[in-house]
């Protein structure tokens, strides 16, 4: 699945558009899984940032997605919330280098090929500090409720491409990211039988992967 985003934030409804953070997002901070100096990756339109600016984090959030920045950062000025938003290319993130202590990326690793996987993270890499923590939410290769997700990611996959990057693994559980089934994009027409809650939200399999850098 080959995704133009620009013209996905500019003609589609997307089906991430929650309109408030992911539910494994606000789980993850109360958690502590969040601190100091964040960088949201990927971050599309920004609820998740400007949900961690709001609990007092110094948020950067990037995405390669023009429209997606411009949308974000509309968002979080009618919330009154500051993050620093920025037009970038997650496999380089040139000019960040040494800046973060925490890294979120929230569904997109499962987007990039294996080379950018590698990549994507190396800069991640050289963005942060020495011990900085990752979280990422990623697509699995399981099943929540016989739904399969659309860019599964093998376990293992994740585990190898972080260890050469420089990352530690520390836990690796399954979970959920929520999905709007009225979406106008053709990614939900493949899961007819999903049952939506009352939201009209539907649950995806997902990888969520706790690691440390080196």
């Amino acid at each position: 699945m080959i995704l133009d985003f620009d013209d996905l934030y500019t003609t589609a409804t997307v089906p991430w558009d929650l309109g408030e953070p992911q539910p494994a997002v606000v789980a993850l901070e109360q958690a502590g899984r969040i601190s100091g100096s964040v960088l949201d990756v990927g971050c599309g339109l920004g609820d998740n940032a400007i949900y961690l600016a709001r609990r007092g984090y110094r948020v950067t959030a990037i995405d390669a997605a023009a429209r997606a920045v411009e949308l974000a950062r509309k968002r979080a000025v009618a919330g009154g919330v500051d993050v620093e938003f920025a037009v970038a290319d997650a496999t380089r993130l040139d000019g960040f280098d040494g800046r973060f202590d925490t890294v979120l990326d929230c569904a997109l690793y499962h987007c990039l090929t294996n080379e950018q996987r590698v990549r994507f993270v190396a800069a991640l890499h050289r963005a942060t500090k020495p011990g900085a923590l990752l979280s990422m939410l990623c697509f699995s290769d399981g099943l929540v409720s016989g739904v399969p997700a659309p860019l599964p990611v093998p376990e293992r996959n994740i585990r190898d491409t972080l260890a050469a990057g420089g990352w530690d693994v520390t836990d690796l559980t399954s979970g959920e990211l929520l999905a709007v089934t009225g979406s106008s994009h053709e990614f939900l027409t493949q899961y007819p039988g999903a049952v939506a809650d009352a939201q009209g939200r539907i649950p995806m399999p997902i990888w969520i992967v706790r690691a440390l850098r080196r």
